[in-house]
């Protein structure tokens, strides 16, 4: 109640747009009911290494891109909102979050959070977290080196591009708990699996993959 009290205060001072097209819509809307009614559901059934499952509200077509674009070139708006609303919805059908104890935003590089402004898996994450009651740690795990884009790499160059690349700095917080992990759109899946990986070695009791979005899988993609 206090969001959205929040929302309807700001948004005198600055409309709520939906992130696709930009129509300025009411501030508890997250989408505009034309763009809505058009939303590409994820219908598949991926995979991640060592998790538990896979889950996405959307397919990442060109009907669900241009809100994504918006947050990668550092424009949140009503993007997060609306992402964490649908995320949240797509859990509570799963009924994961009933077992979840963390949420863990997959994190971006120090100088591409700069350089964008902020991560955008976080304030998803936070959104995720503010809607089903659960609380995110942003900063258990840092990404302490740049890596080139996994979709343009082959399947062996993937797993040399991120090794290293994570770093857990609170074990602690996860060990023996259910940790969701968030991102915003999920391609090869090898992302998810190598924080999955780290994730269950320092002793979480299992690890949940939510994304936003899922791309049209690849005959060569096992796993992000």
């Amino acid at each position: 109640m206090e969001s959205m009290f929040k929302r309807r205060i700001l948004a005198l001072l600055y409309p709520v747009r939906c992130p696709i097209c930009g129509k300025i819509i009411f501030p508890h809307e997250d989408f505009c009911s034309e763009c809505h009614d058009n939303l590409p559901k994820y219908y598949g059934n991926f995979n991640i290494e060592n998790a538990e499952t896979f889950i996405a509200p959307f397919e990442y077509t060109d009907r669900i891109s241009p809100a994504i674009i918006l947050m990668k070139n550092g424009i949140k708006g009503n993007a997060p909102y609306a992402f964490g609303n649908a995320v949240s919805q797509c859990i509570k059908s799963h009924g994961i979050h009933r077992k979840t104890d963390i949420i863990i935003p997959v994190p971006l590089h120090s100088s591409d959070k700069r350089k964008r402004g902020f991560n955008q898996s976080e304030l998803i994450a936070m959104e995720v977290g503010r809607i089903l009651n659960i609380n995110v740690c942003a900063e258990c795990i840092e990404k302490v080196r740049i890596t080139e884009p996994q979709k343009r790499l082959s399947k062996a160059e993937r797993k040399n591009n991120l090794k290293d690349a994570f770093v857990l700095t609170a074990p602690e917080l996860i060990r023996e708990k259910h940790v969701m992990l968030v991102d915003d759109v999920c391609t090869t899946g090898s992302t998810l699996s190598e924080l999955t990986k780290i994730l269950r070695q320092n002793g979480a009791a299992s690890v949940y993959c939510v994304c936003c979005c899922k791309t049209p899988i690849k005959k060569d993609d096992k796993y992000d």
